[in-house]
C-alpha cells in the first residue's frame, strides 16, 4: 500500500523553527517529485515547496521564501520542510504529496498521492 505520512508538526512560538518530514512506505520516492502544501481553516489548499526527483530543482511559494526551506533524503526515502521566522499566517494542516510526472510544479492537481496531513499551529 502507498503511503505518505508527515509528521513534527505542533505548537510553535512566533519566530520559532520546526522541520516537517515525510516518509514514504510501499514504494520509493527517488522518482518522484514531492510537494508541501497547507490548508488554514476557510482558506483554500495552497502550494508551499516543491522538489524534483533528483533533489536539483525546487520552488518556493513566495509567501514562504527565504524563511521555508525543502529538502530530500533519497536514502532514507525521506522528504522535508525546514520553517524558520514562523508566523501566526503559518498555521496550518501541512500535506506533502508525490507526483508521479516530476513536473515540479506547486500544482495540486497534479499530485497523485497525498499524507494525511499534520497540524502546524503558530502561536504566543
Amino acid at each position: 500500500q502507498l503511503q505518505l505520512v508527515e509528521s513534527g508538526g505542533g505548537l510553535v512560538q512566533p519566530g520559532g523553527s520546526l522541520r516537517l518530514s515525510c516518509a514514504a512506505s510501499g514504494f520509493t520516492l527517488d522518482y518522484y517529485a514531492i510537494g508541501w502544501f497547507r490548508q488554514a481553516p476557510g482558506k483554500e489548499r495552497e502550494g508551499v515547496a516543491c522538489i524534483s526527483s533528483t533533489g536539483g530543482s525546487t520552488v518556493t511559494a513566495d509567501s514562504v521564501r527565504g524563511r521555508f526551506t525543502i529538502a530530500r533524503d533519497n536514502g532514507k526515502n525521506t522528504v522535508f520542510l525546514q520553517m524558520n521566522n514562523l508566523n501566526p499566517e503559518d498555521t496550518a494542516v501541512y500535506y506533502c504529496a508525490a507526483d508521479r510526472q516530476n513536473s515540479g510544479l506547486l500544482l495540486a492537481k497534479n499530485y497523485d498521492y497525498w499524507g494525511q496531513g499534520t497540524q502546524v499551529t503558530v502561536s504566543s
